[in-house]
């Protein structure tokens, strides 16, 4: 099966549906499929459930998806760089699902994974542990997490072969290698594409077998917040 396509709108055909719950990998905006975000804007696709550590900013990223009210609701574990993401929850258009860091990480393993739920101290005693299960394992609590799963997992990666075998470059391995596990089906963009047997067996850190489609895309290496100190002798 051919998987590489010309660029994010054909990876996208017939993928797309209404409602659809859809992983987006990425940390802040570093690794996030940026080429694969703006296509889904453009395609209109609605009432979105997307599963992502955060929604970028306002003009970059998921963020763009919050402007044009595509997203129903956000599972994510931080917000703090997004107004329109703030604006929109205070208000009540949006639905958030709020998750420790760690535990967002873990859902999404183990969905990919195959595990539909797991015990974690992670939230204890908090308004993360309200209405969950809770279990005592060695005279300590736990509360009980379900994994997740995704129709679509969008994913990035700074390498790909053509059986789609990815290769992620250091903070943009957070979050891509669990997601691109746990969707029905999986598209990654990618920075370079190299020839098959190119890359090293022992170095892939998403197989071939969990993607279906790739782009190769131009990506563009924002910074999500700079902070810059006055030099003294200025």
């Amino acid at each position: 099966m051919k998987k590489i396509r010309k660029d994010a709108a054909e990876a996208l055909d017939g993928l797309l549906f209404d409602g659809m719950t859809i992983m987006a990998g990425g940390f802040g905006l570093c690794g996030i499929p940026e080429n694969l975000i703006l296509a889904l804007r453009d395609s209109g696709v609605k009432d979105l459930t997307i599963i992502s550590n955060n929604a970028g900013v306002d003009d970059f990223g998921l963020g763009l998806l919050l402007h044009t009210r595509q997203i129903k609701k956000m599972v994510s574990s931080y917000v703090g760089e997004n107004k329109e993401f703030e604006r929109q929850y205070l208000s009540g258009e949006l639905e958030l699902e709020f998750n420790p860091q760690g535990t967002l990480a873990e859902r999404c393993r183990a969905g990919g994974a195959g595990i539909p739920a797991f015990y974690t101290k992670t939230g204890v005693g908090t308004l993360i542990a309200e209405g969950k299960e809770h279990k005592e394992f060695n005279g300590e609590t736990y509360i009980m997490e379900t994994g997740l799963v995704a129709d679509l997992s969008l994913v990035k990666a700074w390498k790909a072969d053509p059986e789609g075998n990815l290769l992620y470059r250091k903070t943009a391995r957070n979050f891509n290698p669990m997601m691109a596990t746990a969707g029905k089906t999986t598209v990654a963009e990618v920075e370079e594409m190299v020839a098959l047997g190119e890359l090293d067996p022992d170095c892939i850190h998403t197989p071939g077998i969990f993607v279906q489609r790739i782009i190769q895309g131009e990506h563009e290496k924002r910074v999500e917040q700079r902070t810059v100190r006055q030099r003294e002798n200025a």
